[in-house]
């Protein structure tokens, strides 16, 4: 009986795997009802939780179909587990760790998981990138090969077996809180803080540097690109965008599960780069400017000579940027951008975009202010600005990101 039922339910497994694969296709090919059946579908088989069906009917006539196209981003949308994961349910596995690939975008172990029925099966656990889990204080020697370990996270939607762990719990008793989203489940002995997330003021005691420091992210401040950073929760409306009606097609017919820009560690061009969560740095480099950033280990030059033409230069997913001074606040004006999207979530751009950045230091030096105006009328029926600030945290360096895809 056990056999038989055990072989029904990997049956099950593969008919729902399948089914999910085909509705995935159909949600970017069929119009807004045929889309709402095919959630409500997918509802039924268990694919989407109750929570989730419940935020997407409160969206709205209109919302609803942007909801869909960001489900499910997890903490940052910069490399989305799309339909990977249930965000609804946090379960629980113990097991040996069997292999550690401590890097970004993510860091990766394999559990060997000993099931109900005596057969051992090995888990692939993802959770936080390298950086974000180097600052929370969670590092590299607290997860070895051959350590015994609980975790607990967000479990497969599919018969994958993986699991997006948010909180583990060392053979010493450890608790660590791998994710923003982690609380305390099991010990009093935590590590992992993310108060540096949460800060709203910097360090006032050099204002004399300038712009020329590393500025990190806060998440107290505005995010220019409120999609990135919402899911199903109904605070993000596409409608703040002044799109055309072609950018209005094209966003429709995007598909986040497919379409992601960001895939297999493919770096972000210009704007969209901006919301990475990580530090940034201002140098001087001769007469021109670096901005080092921390994600993709990207550098955008910014020519400040008189002589610069932008028209010469070939285009590029980060384009070709030109500043100047107006007094303490740099001006920057990007332009021959290949990048095909405004934002992660599939908002298209055109090769005429014009991107013009404000980065203007406080007068304490705490504070680096950001504003964001871009340009595209094939896109966007009038400019579209943004804004957002940065922090000066003295101890903050740019790390190397080193991307990897891994299996």
């Amino acid at each position: 009986m056990g056999g038989r039922s055990a072989a029904a339910l990997a049956r099950r497994r593969g008919l729902r795997k399948r089914r999910e694969k085909k509705e995935g296709h159909a949600l970017a090919k069929v119009g807004d009802q045929q889309r709402l059946g095919a959630v409500r579908i997918a509802y039924r088989h268990g694919v989407i939780g109750d929570e989730t069906m419940k935020q997407i009917l409160r969206l709205g006539r209109g919302r609803w179909l942007f909801g869909l196209l960001l489900l499910p981003l997890s903490g940052f949308g910069h490399h989305s587990q799309f339909g990977r994961y249930d965000t609804d349910r946090i379960s629980e596995l113990e097991g040996e760790i069997t292999r550690v690939e401590w890097r970004n975008p993510h860091v990766i172990f394999w559990l060997n998981v000993t099931g109900d029925d005596g057969q051992e099966i090995v888990w692939r656990i993802e959770t936080t990138a390298l950086g974000t889990l180097l600052r929370m204080g969670v590092t590299s020697d607290l997860v070895n090969v051959g350590d015994q370990v609980r975790v607990a996270g967000t479990p497969p939607t599919g018969v994958i077996k993986e699991m997006f762990a948010h909180n583990l719990l060392t053979p010493e008793g450890k608790e660590l809180l791998m994710d923003r989203r982690a609380r305390i489940r099991w010990s009093d002995q935590s590590i992992g803080s993310d108060d540096f997330w949460s800060e709203t003021a910097g360090d006032t005691s050099k204002p004399e540097l300038g712009i020329f420091r590393v500025w990190s992210f806060t998440f107290e401040s505005p995010v220019i690109f409120p999609e990135t950073f919402s899911s199903l929760s109904g605070d993000f409306d596409a409608d703040i965008y002044p799109m055309t009606d072609s950018a209005r097609a094209a966003l429709a017919a995007f598909d986040l599960a497919t379409d992601n820009p960001t895939r297999n560690c493919t770096p972000k061009g210009m704007p969209t780069i901006m919301e990475q969560p990580y530090p940034i740095e201002f140098v001087q480099q001769d007469e021109n400017i670096a901005l080092h950033i921390e994600e993709y280990d990207l550098v955008r030059t910014i020519h400040m000579g008189a002589d610069s033409s932008p028209e010469e230069q070939p285009a590029s997913p980060l384009g070709y940027s030109v500043g100047r001074w107006d007094g303490a606040t740099l001006l920057v004006t990007t332009t021959r951008v290949n990048w095909p999207y405004f934002s992660q979530s599939g908002i298209p751009q055109s090769e005429a975009v014009e991107i013009v950045e404000q980065f203007s230091p406080s007068t304490e030096g705490d504070r680096l202010y950001y504003k964001l105006t871009v340009t595209d009328p094939a896109n966007f029926t009038e400019p579209v600005e943004q804004e957002k600030y940065w922090l000066w945290r003295p101890e903050e360096t740019v790390q190397r990101f080193n991307c990897s895809v891994g299996d």
